[in-house]
C-alpha cells in the first residue's frame, strides 16, 4: 500500500532539515574513503563506522558477500532466499543511516557466493563460492569504489566462522589483484589500495571463541565521544544502524559515555608513514590532494575548495551562508576536475565526483529544498502506468522524474514497457546518496552555480510479472504410509484473474478443477521422490510472487517459478496426540498435519495442567522460550506432565532464548557457547546412532544412513554442552578435523514421560523436504 500519513509524519520527525544538513556537511572534511568488508549483513563495525562518517568525514563504503540468507530471523518465517530479500532491505536501511555505500558480491539468488550455513573455514567457504569468481566480484567492488583503507570486520583465525575467515582471506589478496592491469578483466582500471587494517580486537563471544589472541594495535580510532548537533553519542548512532538489521535481534541501547574505541593493526601500506592516524600518508582533504597526486595545476582550486568547505561548516547553522559557501566550492571543484592533468586523474577525478555530489546535497538542503514524490500505485504490471505525485517547497530550479531504460513519462503517468522484469530482489549495490531509479532530479541554482541531485520515491514501486499465481501450498508431501494420494492446492492472486491455470504433471498423475484451485492425485503406486508440477496461465509459464512489508523496510518483492513441490515419502506415524508451542520461527506445526500426524497449535491459555492432560506429545519450536513468556512460565506444569508420562519434545534454542538450564528441562540441561564450538556445519557429516536400538531410532521408523543424506544447510547448531545423568545421547557427528559432538539429540526417561532434545535443524529439513527430518521427527513423537 500506499505510505500512509501516519507513516509519513513518522518518516519526517526522525529527519528533522537541520541533522541533515549537519551530516551533510560531514563529508566536506575529507576526501579520504573507507571500506568495510564482512560476510553478512549486520557484520559491519557501525559504531566505529559512525565516528569515521560524521566526525571525521570519511567517505564509507561496505563490501558484503551475501544476504544472510542462512541466518535466523528473530521477526517472521521467511528463509532461504526470502530472509536474503528481507536481510538485504535491512542492510540497505542500515547503510542510509551511515551514509554507508553498499556493495554486495552476490549479485543474485542463484548467486554461489551464498550464506549456506555456518562452516569454520575459509577453504571450506571458498570451496562452496567459488574462489576465483569471489575475488573476482570483489575485485570489480574495490576497483568500483576505490577506497583508500580496506578494514575487514573479523579475523581469520580458527575459532572464527568461516565466511568471516574468507573475507578476510580475500581482503589480503584484493590489495594486490585490484592494483594488477593483468587481473582478469572486470571493465574497470585497476586501483590500488592504499592501507589495509585488521581488527584489533577479538571477535569472541556467544557465537565465536578465537583460538589466537587478536594482533598488536598499531593505532586507535577513538570513538567515545558525541555529536556536537543532536548530543548522540557515535556508538548511540551506531546502533540507530543497527537496529535496521530485525531479523538478527539487533540494536542495544549504549549509555552515554561507554567506552568505545577501536583498536586496528596495520597489516599493509603503500604510503610512506608514520602511521598514527588513519588518514597518514593520504590526502587528508582536498588541499592536500594536489601534492598527494602531483598535479601543481590545480593546487590553486583545492586550497579554494576546501577553503569554502571549511566556511560552509562553519557557518551553521546559517543555511543561506551554507549554500552560498557550498556553491563556490562547487565551482572550485569543477574548475579542478576541468584543469586535472591526465597523469593525476586516477587519484584525483573519482575523490571530486564524489565531492561535486557532495557539495550538491549541502546546496538543495541548504536552500531549503523539500520534495516528496510518489507513484499513485505502489505495484505496477508490465505496460500499466501510474500517476506521479509530487509536492515541492523551497527554491526548486527544477524537478523531473529519471526512469529506468524503456519506462516512460507522459502526461503525469509513469508507464511501465510491456517487456518490463520484475524487481531485482538482489540488487548489486545501493548508494544512500544515489537514488535507484525511479527517482526524481532536483536542481537548485546559487549564486550561478547549479547543481542537481537524485531523491528517491517515497516508496519504490514493485514490478511485478506479467503472469503470476500463488499455489497454497507450494510444497506438499504426499506419506504413502497413508491412504491419501490427494493434494487440495489453491490459486490464489491469479494475474490476469481472468487466466487459465493448468499444472504440468507427471504420468500417471491426475488434476481436477475445484473452487478456486486443483485437486491433484497421484497413483496408489507413486514412487517416493521429489515431483516438481509448474503452473501454467493460459498455457504459458507463470511466476509466484512473495512480498515482504515490514515498518522498518517498507515493501520488496521476490518473484520466481511458481511451481508445486511434492515429496513422496514413507513416512510410519505413531499414534499420539500431539501439541505444538510455535515460537514463530518455524513451521513445524503445518508439517506434522501435512504428514498425517494429530497436532493442535496450543495458545497461552491451553498451557495449563488441564489443557496439557489432552495430548501425548508437546512439541516446543524453536525460540519458543523467549518468543512465548507463558511457556516459559508454565514448564513447572510441564514438567509435573512429563513425570505423569507425557512426551516433551524441545526444538533447538539458544543459550539466551530465556533457556535457564536449570528450571526450563526437566532435568540439568545446558546449551553450549560459544555457538560455533557447538555446532556441526558439514551437512553431509557422518552420523554415528550411539545406542543403535534405542526405541526413538527404530520405532516406528528405522532411521538408517539413508536418512542422513540430502541434508540441507548443517546437521544442526546450538548442541548441548553438559546434561544430568538422566539423558542419554543417541548420535555423535563431528566436522572434518574435529572431535565428535555428542549434545545433538538427547533423551531422558523422567518418571513415567520422556523428555528428548533436539539440536539437529530438523524445521529447516521439513521445509527443504528431506525425508529424514520428517522420519525422525515422526519417531521423536511417539509416546513413552
Amino acid at each position: 500500500m500506499p505510505v500512509s500519513d501516519q507513516e509519513r509524519i513518522a518518516a519526517q520527525a526522525r529527519s528533522p532539515r537541520i541533522v541533515r544538513l549537519w551530516r551533510a556537511l560531514a563529508p566536506l572534511r575529507s576526501c579520504v574513503s573507507f571500506m568495510s568488508t564482512g560476510a553478512h549483513p549486520d557484520d559491519e563495525t557501525s559504531e566505529m563506522l559512525a565516528a569515521l562518517a560524521f566526525r571525521d568525514g570519511l567517505l564509507l563504503s561496505y563490501a558484503c558477500a551475501n544476504r544472510g540468507e542462512g541466518g535466523q530471523n528473530d521477526i517472521g518465517t521467511e528463509v532461504t532466499h526470502d530472509l536474503g530479500v528481507v536481510r538485504t532491505a535491512e542492510m540497505e536501511g542500515a547503510a542510509d543511516v551511515l551514509s554507508l555505500n553498499l556493495y554486495w558480491l552476490s549479485e543474485t539468488p542463484q548467486d554461489a557466493i551464498f550464506d549456506f550455513g555456518f562452516s569454520k573455514s575459509g577453504t571450506e567457504t571458498l570451496g562452496k563460492w567459488g574462489r576465483e569468481r569471489t575475488l573476482k566480484r570483489f575485485v570489480e567492488i574495490v576497483r568500483a569504489e576505490r577506497p583508500d583503507i580496506i578494514c575487514p570486520t573479523f579475523l581469520n583465525i580458527p575459532g572464527q566462522h568461516g565466511h568471516h575467515r574468507a573475507m578476510t582471506e580475500l581482503a589480503h589478496e584484493v590489495v594486490s589483484a585490484a592494483a594488477d592491469p593483468g587481473f582478469p578483466d572486470v571493465g574497470l582500471p585497476a586501483w590500488q589500495v592504499k592501507k589495509l587494517y585488521l581488527p584489533a580486537w577479538s571477535g569472541a563471544g556467544d557465537a565465536y571463541d578465537d583460538d589466537l589472541p587478536p594482533p598488536k594495535a598499531t593505532l586507535t580510532v577513538k570513538a567515545t565521544g558525541e555529536d556536537p548537533v543532536t548530543g548522540w553519542s557515535w556508538a548511540q548512532i551506531g546502533q540507530q544502524s543497527r537496529a535496521f538489521h530485525r531479523t538478527q535481534g539487533m540494536g542495544r541501547w549504549v549509555p552515554h559515555g561507554a567506552p568505545n574505541d577501536w583498536p586496528l593493526h596495520l597489516v599493509r601500506s603503500e604510503v610512506p608513514g608514520p602511521d598514527n592516524h588513519l588518514t597518514d600518508g593520504l590526502p587528508a582533504t582536498l588541499s592536500d590532494l594536489a601534492a598527494f597526486a602531483g598535479a601543481p595545476e590545480i593546487e590553486g582550486h583545492l586550497a579554494t575548495a576546501q577553503a569554502e568547505c571549511d566556511a560552509a561548516i562553519a557557518a551553521f547553522p546559517e543555511a543561506e551562508r551554507i549554500a552560498r559557501h557550498a556553491a563556490a566550492a562547487l565551482k572550485a571543484v569543477r574548475a579542478a576536475r576541468e584543469a586535472c592533468p591526465q597523469h593525476a586523474r586516477d587519484e584525483v577525478q573519482h575523490r571530486l565526483v564524489a565531492k561535486e555530489l557532495q557539495l550538491s546535497h549541502v546546496m538543495r538542503i541548504a536552500c531549503g529544498v523539500e520534495l516528496r514524490a510518489a507513484l499513485a500505485k505502489d505495484a505496477l504490471r508490465p505496460g500499466e502506468g501510474a500517476a506521479l505525485i509530487v509536492e515541492t517547497a523551497g527554491a526548486v530550479a527544477e524537478a523531473s522524474p529519471v526512469l529506468p531504460r524503456g519506462w516512460h513519462f507522459t502526461d503525469g503517468t509513469v508507464r511501465v514497457p510491456e517487456d518490463a522484469e520484475p524487481s531485482d530482489p538482489y540488487p548489486a549495490q545501493y548508494s544512500p546518496a544515489r537514488a535507484r531509479l525511479p527517482a526524481m532530479r532536483v536542481g537548485v541554482t546559487v549564486d550561478g552555480v547549479s547543481a542537481e541531485t537524485l531523491l528517491p520515491l517515497e516508496a519504490a514501486p514493485l514490478v511485478l510479472p506479467a503472469r503470476s499465481a500463488t499455489l497454497a501450498p507450494d510444497r506438499a508431501l504426499i506419506n504413502i504410509a497413508t491412504q491419501s494420494r490427494d493434494i487440495d492446492v489453491r490459486i490464489a492472486d491469479a494475474f490476469p484473474a481472468e487466466a487459465k491455470p493448468s499444472l504440468d504433471l507427471p504420468a500417471g498423475w491426475s488434476g481436477e478443477a475445484t473452487t478456486g484451485g486443483f485437486r491433484v492425485t497421484a497413483p496408489d503406486d507413486v514412487a517416493p521422490g521429489l515431483y516438481r508440477l509448474p503452473l501454467r496461465l493460459d498455457g504459458k509459464a507463470a511466476m509466484t510472487v512473495h512480498r515482504f512489508s515490514y515498518p522498518h523496510i517498507g515493501a520488496r518483492a521476490r518473484a520466481f517459478a511458481a511451481e508445486l513441490s511434492v515429496r513422496v515419502l514413507d513416512v510410519a506415524l505413531p499414534e499420539a496426540r500431539i501439541g505444538y508451542v510455535g515460537g514463530g520461527n518455524d513451521r513445524v506445526g503445518r508439517w506434522l498435519r501435512t504428514l498425517g500426524l494429530d497436532v493442535t497449535d496450543l495458545a497461552d491459555g491451553a498451557l495449563t495442567a488441564e489443557g496439557l492432560a489432552d495430548f501425548d506429545t508437546l512439541v516446543v519450536g524453536i525460540f519458543a522460550m523467549r518468543t512465548r513468556p507463558a511457556l516459559r512460565a508454565a514448564m513447572p506444569l510441564v514438567r509435573d506432565w512429563v513425570e505423569a508420562g507425557g512426551n516433551l519434545v524441545t526444538l533447538y534454542h539458544r543459550p539466551w532464548d530465556a533457556w535457564d538450564p536449570e528450571a526450563v528441562p526437566p532435568r540439568r540441561l545446558e546449551i553450549g557457547k560459544p555457538s560455533l564450538r557447538w555446532r556441526v556445519t558439514d551437512e553431509n557429516a557422518e552420523v554415528t546412532h550411539l545406542l543403535p536400538e534405542h526405541p526413538l531410532l527404530n520405532a516406528p521408523n528405522r532411521i538408517t544412513g539413508e536418512d542422513w543424506k540430502d541434508w540441507h544447510k548443517e546437521r544442526g547448531l546450538y548442541f548441548a554442552k553438559s546434561w544430568d545423568a538422566a539423558y542419554e545421547p543417541l548420535l555423535s557427528m563431528a566436522d572434518p578435523n574435529e572431535e565428535a559432538h555428542k549434545g545433538a539429540l538427547l533423551s531422558a526417561m523422567i518418571g513415567r514421560g520422556r523428555h528428548s532434545h533436539v539440536a539437529l535443524i530438523l524445521h529447516h529439513q521439513m521445509e527443504k523436504l528431506v525425508p529424514g527430518g520428517f522420519r525422525l521427527m515422526a519417531n521423536l513423537l511417539a509416546r513413552p
